[in-house]
């Protein structure tokens, strides 16, 4: 059902690459998905609803925000995704599997499916992901995003820069 990568090509990189590496803050990414939803929406594929980002929850005492939560309408189930500017840690699955457990104790309708997560980071090794996800007992996943500075040279110098396209895109509806 969910892409192994998903092309975030609407991302500005140099944002991204100028803040320290690491998990230190994956705000900027969350930032430029928020701003492009509809694009988001469209790259995850059909029948995603956008519920929020940093989406509250509580329980016990103890707060946390998941990135960003999705329902999807033909899973008939929440779609929490963790986002991870760095390489995967398996401790992701841990934070994400804490948050899809409160989604299904507190926010999931009584004729909802259970909680998907998926974390997107910037890389993978997906072997040692499914590895870290198998024993999990609730349906995670880890997939990867490219942004435009990771397409092939020649590639982003065929396509024209964001500013071109705008300035295109602005005296055609003239």
């Amino acid at each position: 059902m969910f892409k192994d990568e998903y092309l975030l090509d609407y991302i500005n990189v140099e944002d991204i690459d100028a803040e320290e590496e690491g998990d230190v803050d994956e705000s900027v990414v969350e930032q430029r998905i928020v701003q492009n939803i509809k694009r988001f929406i469209m790259t995850l594929g059909r029948d995603f609803a956008f519920v929020g980002n940093q989406y509250h929850l509580e329980i016990f005492g103890e707060e946390m925000k998941s990135d960003l939560l999705f329902f999807n309408r033909e899973l008939n189930a929440l779609v929490a995704i963790e986002l991870k500017k760095g390489k995967f840690k398996p401790a992701y699955l841990g934070q994400l599997y804490a948050y899809m457990q409160v989604l299904d104790d507190k926010v999931r309708k009584p004729h909802e499916n259970p909680c998907i997560g998926i974390v997107l980071c910037r890389s993978a090794n997906q072997a040692y992901a499914e590895y870290a996800v198998r024993d999990y007992n609730k349906p995670m996943g880890v997939s990867t995003y490219k942004t435009l500075a990771d397409m092939p040279t020649p590639m982003q110098q065929i396509l024209p820069d964001i500013e071109e396209l705008k300035k295109l895109m602005d005296d055609e509806r003239e």
